[in-house]
């Protein structure tokens, strides 16, 4: 876009950006986030990024209200979602962290918005800190964080849950959490980097893949498809993780296609049936134009036959790309459709990783990001820079009817 803009005459340019200018003019701070449409439902993901370093230690962080727990609250409050899949919030067995999320959020915020009631929940294994028995990262050792099935330090760091005003079908839900990644027919596995007994065994989510349907007002059932695929780096020539997350992110576009290769967890095969509703949500850490990563993958999906990309932007984004110049300063993507503020100088810079991706027989009705513009108060929610009030991540929303 900005290339393009740049090869207008100057005296069109102008009245392109003067008018670009006062439609992206945000409305006032408490307008904004706007209610959905009459009709609607909206549909949000974010990273919440409080995972912490043991277990238990982040069902303690939002027990007792810390200062990231009380901002991730108030983001959540202001936007209200109707559904929301929530990653790196540690996953444990008795679902405490969860359950301490949905019981800050019912309250009361100090920013005076009333509470939010989720009473219908989902949370599921992750494959984040499970012991391979493998030596997957190759140090000559078969334990510790980079020898597990995902990268983490404990079972269940990094893990992710779904808060819903609207009901869950928990017992049909679908997880592909311990499929093997050679099944996929084309695979990126990079085979020659593993022996041939571990490169068969190895499992494809980072996280897990989930298909849980919601139903909607009017009956329908409207199917999540979450996922959290892992970073494209953090590795070496082989490119294990490269090859991984764009094998992650080419899994929803094989089940949105109904290839039928894929098999959940209690064993049935099969692939989305072409008549659901559905929506592609969550953290892929992939960008369609810029930074680390094959982009292959991830233009394939936004390209989809199936989906639409109702491109949710923010007020802050793009004022935030250019105040905070480095590598944002050479990138090729929208920078108004940023959701990660990352390393500016020897990094990658903002990116657009989040995704809610409707199927196009949906219609969308509203969509956006929590990035606040610079001069609202509620940025200090989501201040940028080595260390953010909440998350690296920004939330993202989708309103469908």
């Amino acid at each position: 876009m900005r290339r393009r803009a740049a090869r207008l005459r100057p005296a069109l340019a102008g009245a392109l950006a003067l008018a670009a200018a006062a439609l992206a003019a945000p409305a006032p701070a408490q307008d904004w986030p706007p209610p959905p449409a009459e009709g609607s439902v909206r549909v949000a993901t974010w990273n919440v990024s409080l995972s912490r370093a043991g277990a238990g230690l982040a069902w303690k962080a939002v027990a007792e209200v810390h200062d990231q727990a009380r901002d991730v609250a108030r983001v959540i409050r202001a936007v209200r979602p109707d559904v929301l899949l929530v990653q790196e919030l540690d996953h444990d067995a008795e679902g405490r962290a969860l359950a301490a999320l949905a019981d800050l959020l019912a309250q009361a915020g100090p920013e005076g918005a009333p509470g939010l009631d989720y009473p219908y929940r989902f949370a599921a294994p992750s494959n984040t800190g499970v012991p391979s028995g493998l030596d997957l990262d190759g140090d000559g050792e078969v334990s510790g964080p980079g020898d597990a099935w995902g990268w983490g330090r404990f079972a269940g760091q990094y893990g992710m849950a779904v808060l819903s005003r609207l009901p869950l079908d928990v017992e049909g839900a679908r997880s592909f959490r311990l499929l093997p990644w050679a099944a996929m027919p084309g695979n990126l596995l990079p085979a020659d980097h593993y022996d041939p007994g571990t490169a068969a065994r190895l499992r494809l989510s980072s996280k897990s893949h989930w298909d849980l349907a919601a139903t909607l007002p009017d009956g329908r059932r409207l199917h999540l498809l979450a996922s959290h695929p892992t970073p494209p780096v953090f590795d070496g020539p082989e490119d294990r993780n490269g090859r991984r997350n764009h094998d992650e992110i080419r899994f929803w576009a094989d089940y949105l296609s109904g290839e039928g290769w894929m098999v959940d967890d209690a064993g049935r095969a099969g692939a989305l049936p072409p008549e659901a509703s559905a929506v592609v949500l969550g953290d892929l850490n992939a960008d369609p134009a810029d930074g680390d990563g094959r982009r292959q993958g991830i233009r394939a999906l936004l390209s989809h036959p199936r989906l639409q990309d109702p491109r949710p932007a923010s007020p802050g984004a793009a004022a935030a790309a250019r105040a905070q110049g480095g590598a944002n300063d050479g990138q090729a993507g929208d920078p108004a459709l940023d959701t990660a503020d990352w390393r500016d100088e020897r990094g990658p810079g903002n990116l657009r990783v989040d995704f809610v991706l409707p199927t196009r027989d949906l219609e969308v009705t509203g969509a956006g990001v929590f990035w606040p513009a610079p001069d609202d108060p509620r940025a200090a929610w989501v201040a940028g820079g080595r260390r953010p009030a909440t998350s690296d991540h920004r939330l993202v929303w989708v309103d469908l009817r």
